[in-house]
C-alpha cells in the first residue's frame, strides 16, 4: 500500500477529484492547508496599503491505495492539476505498512 499526498491550487479540486474517482478510488481526505516554495508568496494592495501575502492557500488531499494503483493516480493527479505555472504543487508517495477499518476489522488492501 501507499499514501499519495498532493498540494494542489484550490481551483483544481473538483478535476483532480473526478480523476480519481474514475479510477475507481473510493475515498480521500482533503484539508484546507497554506503554504509557499518556489512561488515564494505574493504582494496585493487593499485599501491602498501595500502588504506581503507569505504564505499562498492550498488544498492537500491524501488517498491511501493499492500498490498497482500508484502510477494511475501520480498521473491523473498531474494531469488535471497543471496549469503550467509556478505554484501548481506536489505529489509525494510513501509506503505504507498497514491499514486497518475500524468498523469490521479488515486489514491491509482488504481495508482500503
Amino acid at each position: 500500500m501507499k499514501k499519495v499526498e498532493c498540494i494542489i491550487k484550490p481551483f483544481k479540486l473538483d478535476d483532480v477529484k473526478a480523476a480519481i474517482c474514475n479510477l475507481g478510488i473510493d475515498g480521500m481526505t482533503v484539508s484546507e492547508v497554506r503554504g509557499f516554495g518556489r512561488q515564494k508568496g505574493h504582494t496585493e494592495l487593499y485599501r491602498g496599503a501595500e502588504y506581503r501575502i507569505d504564505f499562498i492557500p492550498k488544498i492537500k488531499i491524501e488517498l491511501v491505495v493499492a500498490g498497482d494503483q500508484v502510477e494511475a493516480v501520480v498521473s491523473a493527479v498531474q494531469l488535471e492539476a497543471s496549469t503550467g505555472r509556478i505554484g501548481d504543487g506536489k505529489i509525494f508517495v510513501s509506503n505504507i505498512e498497514d491499514s486497518i477499518r475500524i468498523r469490521t476489522g479488515e486489514s491491509g488492501n482488504d481495508s482500503l
